[in-house]
């Protein structure tokens, strides 16, 4: 066999084991949305959200996941879409208006929670370097996650949202 055989040869192998990865890791995500196709779709952003009370932040918008698995990465719904967004918390709710992938609100009735974490859906940062909200969706306990591009803002904004979540208790 000639060198030029054998290169072509291994050329066409490497390119069928990608496209087989690739194949693979898309019918695996077609799965995951057949599997999650309950999950309620989120409401679209509210035409007047009230005053802004921290924000818009830029960021990226890191995922969604159910509530207690920081893994199982949400697929439907674009809620599984890392995007580069803006984050503003309003008297209505959290408003996340994302590059590519569909707007989300969280609704300030559906707010359970927040805090500064390693990470969600996969995706690892320095301790406390992401943003994770816990929301109910449809009755299911959903989190997502936010990384602020710059860190004071990303405080800001979890302090943004206990005040949110405190006066919605007392009210």
């Amino acid at each position: 066999m000639s060198d030029a055989v054998a290169r072509t040869l291994w050329v066409l192998i490497v390119v069928a084991a990608i496209a087989a990865t690739l194949w693979a890791m898309r019918r695996g995500w077609v799965h995951r949305q057949q599997r999650q196709a309950g999950i309620a779709e989120p409401m679209p952003l509210p035409a007047d959200a009230g005053a802004s009370i921290t924000g818009p932040c830029s960021g990226r918008y890191v995922g969604s996941v159910l509530a207690g698995d920081w893994l199982d990465r949400i697929a439907v719904h674009d809620l599984g879409v890392r995007s580069n967004a803006d984050l503003t918390v309003a008297e209505a709710g959290i408003l996340v208006e994302r590059q590519g992938a569909r707007d989300i609100f969280i609704p300030r009735a559906d707010i359970r929670g927040v805090r500064a974490d390693r990470g969600i859906a996969g995706r690892v940062q320095e301790r406390g370097g992401v943003l994770v909200v816990t929301w109910e969706l449809g009755g299911r306990l959903v989190e997502s996650g936010f990384r602020a591009d710059v860190g004071g803002e990303q405080a800001a904004l979890i302090s943004s949202i206990e005040l949110v979540l405190t006066e919605e208790r007392t009210s």
